[in-house]
């Protein structure tokens, strides 16, 4: 009679880490207000048509559709300047958050503690905090978004740094390579495709954000929209919201070729 496998054993504290989830779900619906019944009135669904039915038909006049292309220009260029600022910084906190090159000579659990400060703040506090020093326009916008992103990418690159394997790098350091050099030649080239990945990912991200942040006063199609809005003029806001849309799929589109690219 052949040998049966032992049966798993029973991992009591994820049944326990399960259970409290559970709990934590039922008790979220329990504390809030849901009214689905006021969302399906007839009254409701009646408005709620009526705010839709608003937005049509677009405003195609070819002057407003010049400046929604002016301002979808200067929402990619926000997100772009604001991821390549918030690589530079996150791949050189990610050294010393990473531990590698002995941290460069500043401990590492500060520079964590910079990295989670930093992707804390969301990217519309950032703004207030932008527009208060470099008052309104593009450029708040752009800095808010590296700050944000910055954490994000540098602990992302710090992960990835402290993850690659190390056998590579110990060789050319056996055999009398700088430190500097063992790891540009050998660490490096392991995780720039990741961090690549990475970066691409947070760009996608920083579109939608930017276009958000202009609601703040912070440029581009939310600056166009929130004033389109705030005076009830609904057709030229579906173009604006279309525009986006058009930003976003366009932008994601690039990423996933790139990243196919990348990875073929």
């Amino acid at each position: 009679m052949s040998d049966m496998p032992a049966a798993p054993t029973r991992n009591l504290l994820g049944w326990i880490l399960a259970l409290l989830l559970a709990i934590l779900c039922a008790a979220s619906f329990y504390s809030l207000d849901l009214k689905w019944v006021e969302f399906t009135r007839p009254d409701s669904l009646r408005t709620t048509f009526e705010l839709l039915g608003g937005f049509a038909p677009p405003e195609l006049g070819m002057p407003f559709l010049r400046r929604t292309a002016n301002a979808a220009l200067e929402t990619l260029a926000m997100s772009a300047v604001g991821t390549l600022l918030a690589v530079a910084a996150g791949l050189l906190l990610a050294m010393p958050a990473s531990g590698r090159l002995g941290g460069l000579g500043i401990p590492r659990a500060i520079v964590r503690t910079i990295l989670n400060v930093l992707r804390s703040i969301p990217e519309l506090v950032w703004a207030y905090i932008m527009l208060i020093a470099a008052g309104l326009g593009p450029f708040a916008g752009t800095l808010a978004l590296a700050a944000h992103t910055a954490g994000v990418l540098g602990r992302l690159f710090a992960d990835a740094l402290e993850n690659a394997p190390l056998h590579a790098e110990h060789s050319l350091r056996t055999n009398g390579a700088p430190a500097l050099a063992a790891f540009l030649y050998a660490t490096l080239p392991q995780t720039l495709p990741q961090m690549l990945s990475y970066t691409l990912y947070r760009w996608e991200n920083n579109i939608r954000a930017a276009a958000v942040l202009g609601v703040v006063g912070a440029g581009g199609l939310g600056q166009m929209l929130k004033y389109h809005l705030s005076l009830f003029q609904m057709q030229p806001a579906a173009t604006v919201i279309l525009a986006m849309l058009a930003l976003v799929a366009l932008v994601d589109a690039a990423s996933f070729a790139t990243r196919r690219w990348l990875t073929s």
